[in-house]
């Protein structure tokens, strides 16, 4: 007879637990779909890739299309250290990707193969 009732017990909780997930998640897509982040997901989908053009990068990182290799590592530094303490993640990862974008392009540059 207990191990009826422990089974229902277990078998109900299941299903409640399972419901409250299934709520839970579409919740969350509805809070994407208002915050845009669907929209920019599919965007990103539909482009086929996240590589941050060279102009973008270099507006986040505040740097002139002329500026040396030292100026954008110490503006790196500087935003990314301010981020890393009391920013975002996500303008931590932006700036992150701002220097990789703008090192890929010194690489070439360093090398002498023009951009395309």
């Amino acid at each position: 007879m207990a191990a009826r009732i422990l089974a229902n017990l277990i078998v109900m909780g299941s299903g409640i637990l399972g419901r409250a997930l299934f709520q839970a998640y579409r919740q969350a897509l509805t809070n994407a779909s208002k915050s845009g982040v669907a929209q920019e997901t599919m965007q990103n989908i539909r482009r086929g890739s996240k590589i941050m053009a060279e102009p973008e990068a270099r507006q986040i990182l505040g740097v002139a299309e002329h500026s040396s290799w030292e100026e954008v590592l110490k503006k790196y530094d500087n935003l990314f250290e301010q981020n890393a303490k009391n920013g975002s993640f996500y303008l931590q990862s932006k700036v992150h990707r701002a220097k990789e974008c703008l090192e890929a392009v010194n690489q070439k540059e360093a090398q002498g193969t023009p951009d395309v």
